[in-house]
């Protein structure tokens, strides 16, 4: 059983529709996925609709949250789309995106990069906008060799054309994602090359307030890292998976090169109360 708990369509910043990624995750030969688009719900329909028959579909979101001025991503699996808490949350997440984006493109034509909001906008399409879009464009402009490069220089956590957004508190996003009925992981927690991460200790004040798992196997993650990190979980009684975090061509991770367990994956299925997985029957 193979399962992808990590993957972003266009509602947010991948480069596959919510049908083409389904389709293109059963193409894989996954049995499970997680649509897990940064702070929004809108892809689910399409891609429940699409759904192949013998493909599971788990809804989600990445949260976008801040601790002590770090930024850090909570994938929140299985929850009430509809609680109104955390929907208000995601709405004030996705409506700071555009002036965000705004002043990072402006940041960038202070340092002479000749980037455009119309070139922006027109790589973000319908999806929310957000860093993965200008990172595209500078390699579209010969800036940047590719989009890990972007964010591993110009528009990293510490880096000259970072501008902050409204993010959560991660432990309100655990109170919010609980009270949806949710499960909570830290998604690649110590993914240096995208800038500065939380300490450790962070990680178990995190697991002591609710923190259902941490994300482990991941393209950002070396060998000594994740081993690292299973250590860390298994001291502080957290659940590991692993995921692609895919985005389609904008990145070059894979469907599927990363995978959870699917012991953990059933875990994850039993402490969630806000929704159920989505059995695909030939969309």
């Amino acid at each position: 059983m193979r399962i992808d708990l990590h993957a972003h369509s266009t509602a947010s910043d991948g480069t596959d529709t919510p049908a083409e990624l389904v389709r293109n995750a059963a193409a894989s030969g996954l049995d499970v996925v997680a649509l897990t688009d940064h702070d929004t719900v809108a892809g689910h329909a399409e891609a429940r609709a699409a759904l192949p028959e013998g493909l599971t579909l788990v809804t989600g979101a990445e949260l976008s949250c801040r601790l002590d001025g770090v930024s850090l991503h909570m994938l929140a699996y299985l929850f009430d789309p509809e609680e109104p808490e955390l929907a208000r949350e995601r709405e004030l997440v996705r409506d700071d995106r555009v002036p965000r984006a705004r002043g990072i493109v402006a940041k960038l034509q202070d340092l002479g990069i000749p980037v455009t909001w119309e070139q922006v906008a027109r790589i973000a399409g319908d999806g929310a906008v957000g860093r993965p879009h200008i990172a595209t464009a500078l390699v579209e402009l010969g800036v940047v060799g590719s989009v890990n490069d972007a964010f591993g220089s110009l528009l990293a956590s510490d880096g000259p054309a970072y501008v902050e957004k409204h993010e959560l508190d991660p432990f309100e996003a655990l109170r919010l994602i609980k009270g949806a009925g949710g499960v909570a992981v830290f998604a690649h927690p110590l993914a240096v090359k995208r800038g500065r991460c939380v300490p450790e200790s962070a990680i178990a004040a995190l697991a002591a307030a609710g923190l259902d798992g941490i994300e482990v196997d991941h393209m950002d993650h070396d060998a000594p890292t994740r081993a690292r990190l299973r250590g860390t979980a298994a001291d502080l009684g957290l659940l590991t998976t692993g995921s692609s975090d895919y985005h389609g061509s904008r990145k070059t991770c894979h469907l599927g090169e990363y995978t959870t367990d699917p012991e953990i994956y059933g875990e994850i299925v039993r402490r969630a109360t806000g929704a159920f997985p989505v059995p695909g029957a030939g969309g």
